[in-house]
């Protein structure tokens, strides 16, 4: 019976135009042989792409089929349903649960012909099964996504306050009127800064730019941001929250007293030969503070431009910049966008004993040798424009300002570029030709802006992981409407080496916008954004979007990464 099943399967895909006959015939021949089903044969052949197969599995058994990037393998919350299929056993059989009634489960299975898996699924859930089909890929990062990264932590946490004695001392007096002294003694313990180290450790290992730490009602949250997506982690226990926040405290040089107001800090940790910078914030929350740590890690950035990801031509056109005497050179981008690591990889290309290169940052993220780096503070009249006026009395080459926040500071920048020195920011903008505009919004008068030299705009995407990128082939419409000339893309699978994400690093995506005298007559009128962008085109500028797709035809990146990251750019 099952043979017949199979057969009807293998009819359809022929059906659908995804095989041949004779691929069939093929893959048939294989399966008399050494056994097994003719889908999983198809896909080792690699004759039938996994998701084709799904679809058309999905289609003969009238069983929906979903994907990963539609949202649908988002499983329910606060519905338990990680109790009812543990992580192990959703690994094991590669089954995701997603929602859950009175006596159903809804659970996306790759396999639905897999009767034993349904029995027993039925019989450890008590509840009738409901198939949604996925491929193996989607649900293993669906079971990523909602289970946490690894459990690693939550086996390390077990051991460090597993203890009966430490767990039921600590859950019975750490309150919000706990004593300081006792919660200094707490965040000192042995199990806390065991716990606090792993936390920072496991991070560091996962390559995170971030660790969030965020209290909750009944429960810690422990979340890690790694190439620009936030992981949940297994959390530690409800009642070791104020002592690890006391320890990161501690570590931070900030006052485990204070619970009302923001504060923020810094510490380094050494791991085996590398220093690495940790930045603390802490805000208070209505379930207790909250504490997010940036991590950052010198030895992981590449500062020069191939590595981040400019073009040979981007690259020329920004070096020619950041080596003229004079003038003005911003970097536009949201947050998090790696503004600040392309300002630290062109002070790293310039740097050398005949230049006096000064910054002036809030914070300062990575500590350069070689250069007068200057951090702001507000609270004793320290500010980027106060610390500009003492810069330009210090005989400067090279100035960086770690970000314009308003018209003093933007006035003393193009002054400073003006009166013969070299300039380096950033402003908050969505593109190149905007920044401009954004100048003279918040008051430059535009005859001002003539040093302007160069705008460079970016964003950051995730890479595609080398080891298990899948390719196919574009459809006419996307050939014809993006303009693409690769004869095949590439999208995201997931193997071992990249915890089965798919996405492994990334990179940027660049805009470069050089000022030429087309664009300084129009800035001398008053040109309106749309004009300035369209002159900018007109002399070559590709713009954020155009680079991406170029990006994602050299197969580093999937366009789906790059839509997230520029639609509404052109």
């Amino acid at each position: 019976m099952a043979h017949v099943t199979y057969f009807k399967l293998g009819e359809m895909l022929v059906k659908e135009g995804l095989l041949s006959q004779e691929q069939l015939d093929r893959a048939i021949l294989v399966q008399k042989k050494e056994g097994g089903r003719i889908g999983e044969i198809l896909i080792k052949l690699d004759i039938v792409k996994e998701s084709d197969l799904a679809y058309v599995l999905g289609k003969q058994l009238n069983i929906p089929y979903s994907t990963f990037t539609s949202g649908l393998l988002n499983p329910a919350a606060d519905q338990g349903l990680e109790e009812l299929i543990p992580q192990e056993l959703a690994l094991r059989n590669i089954v995701l649960p997603l929602s859950r009634t009175i006596n159903s489960l809804t659970c996306a299975i790759f396999d639905p012909l897999d009767l034993t898996l349904l029995d027993n699924l039925r019989k450890l859930t008590n509840c009738e099964i409901i198939p949604v089909i996925a491929t193996r890929t989607d649900i293993l990062q669906a079971v990523k996504d909602f289970y946490g990264k690894t459990n690693l932590l939550k086996n390390a946490v077990e051991q460090s306050y597993g203890l009966a004695d430490i767990a039921v001392e600590t859950e019975a007096r750490v309150d919000t009127t706990l004593s300081m002294d006792r919660l200094a003694a707490m965040a000192e313990e042995a199990p806390v800064i065991k716990l606090v180290d792993l936390i920072i450790r496991q991070a560091i290992d996962e390559r995170a730019s971030d660790i969030h730490i965020e209290p909750g009602r009944n429960k810690i949250r422990l979340r890690y941001r790694i190439d620009g997506k936030l992981y949940d982690i297994p959390p530690p226990a409800k009642h070791l929250s104020l002592a690890i926040v006391s320890r990161i405290k501690i570590l931070a040089c900030l006052d485990i007293a204070e619970k009302r107001l923001p504060q923020d800090g810094a510490f380094m940790v050494r791991l085996e030969d590398r220093t690495i910078d940790l930045r603390v914030s802490v805000i208070p929350t209505i379930y207790g503070e909250k504490v997010v740590m940036r991590i950052l890690d010198r030895s992981q950035v590449a500062l020069d431009f191939s590595s981040l990801g400019f073009e040979p031509k981007q690259a020329e056109e920004f070096r020619k910049a950041i080596t003229s005497p004079y003038g003005l050179v911003l970097l536009t981008g949201p947050t998090g966008s790696g503004k600040t690591t392309t300002l630290y990889a062109a002070l790293n290309e310039i740097r050398d004993s005949t230049k006096n290169i000064t910054t002036v940052e809030d914070p300062v993220e990575y500590r350069l040798d070689g250069i007068n780096q200057v951090q702001v503070k507000p609270e004793i009249g320290l500010t980027f424009a106060s610390a500009l006026r003492a810069f330009l009395r210090q005989d400067p080459n090279v100035i960086l300002v770690g970000e314009i926040r308003d018209l003093e500071t933007a006035e003393i920048c193009i002054r400073a570029a003006l009166t013969g020195h070299l300039v380096l920011s950033t402003l908050h903008t969505n593109d190149a030709p905007s920044a401009i505009s954004r100048l003279i919004d918040i008051g430059i008068e535009p005859y001002l802006l003539m040093p302007l030299l160069l705008v460079v705009a970016q964003r950051l995407v995730r890479r595609l992981c080398q080891d298990c990128k899948e390719a196919y082939e574009p459809s006419k419409e996307q050939l014809a409407e993006l303009s693409i000339k690769a004869d095949l893309l590439y999208r995201p699978k997931g193997c071992a080496k990249c915890n089965q994400i798919g996405y492994k690093g990334r990179m940027t995506i660049i805009e470069i916008m050089a000022v030429n005298s087309k664009m300084r007559e129009l800035m001398g009128k008053k040109a309106s954004y749309q004009e300035l962008r369209r002159a900018a085109i007109e002399s070559g500028m590709e713009t954020l979007f155009q680079n991406g797709i170029r990006k994602a035809a050299k197969s580093l990146t999937s366009l789906e990464e790059i839509f997230s990251k520029t639609l509404g750019m052109e």
